[in-house]
């Protein structure tokens, strides 16, 4: 059973955010409602807001020493979070909110990715990064068995291994 949804779909709803290229407004709600999450539209400040804080996600990914990973979301965390509460609406069941029950949807977007992020980091910090391709910045969190995952994709690590075998075939007498 996992207790705990934060480290699973609030980190997907953060890599997710890290990798719009496209900061809209609705591209930046539009992803956060797909992940489950009620909130309502965003103020312009609101969505410039979540902008910023989508390239911040996406820093933590990018940042390859743990210890370092640790201090940026310590200080996501400091930025975001509240007291957690138990709370149900939307005829969901009960379930925990890290912001208050009257913060504004910016606050309640950083303080379930923040904490996502700290769950992920806690949990296994290496199972997070950016793709290993050349030229591709794409986040991602490693869900495979083995947790060895280099490449945001498949179509993207075959690129790379399909440049790797046509260089060693090329450089054959």
């Amino acid at each position: 059973m996992h207790f705990n949804p934060y480290g699973g779909p609030a980190a997907q709803v953060a890599v997710d955010l890290a990798n719009l290229d496209e900061q809209t407004a609705e591209r930046q709600f539009a992803t956060v409602r797909a992940h489950g999450m009620s909130v309502t539209e965003p103020t312009p400040r609101q969505a410039r807001a979540l902008a910023k804080w989508s390239a911040r996600l996406h820093a933590v990914f990018a940042e390859p020493d743990n210890d370092v990973r640790v201090d940026m979301v310590n200080a996501l965390l400091a930025e975001s979070a509240c007291r957690p509460y138990i709370t149900r609406h939307d005829g969901k069941p009960a379930h925990i909110h890290y912001s208050g029950a009257h913060d504004d949807t910016l606050r309640r977007i950083c303080a379930y990715t923040a904490g996502g992020l700290a769950h992920l980091l806690c949990e296994d910090g290496d199972r997070m990064g950016v793709c290993a391709s050349d030229g591709c910045t794409t986040a991602f969190v490693d869900t495979s068995r083995n947790g060895r995952r280099r490449y945001c994709s498949t179509r993207c690590a075959t690129r790379v291994h399909v440049a790797h075998h046509r260089e060693r075939v090329g450089a054959q007498p």
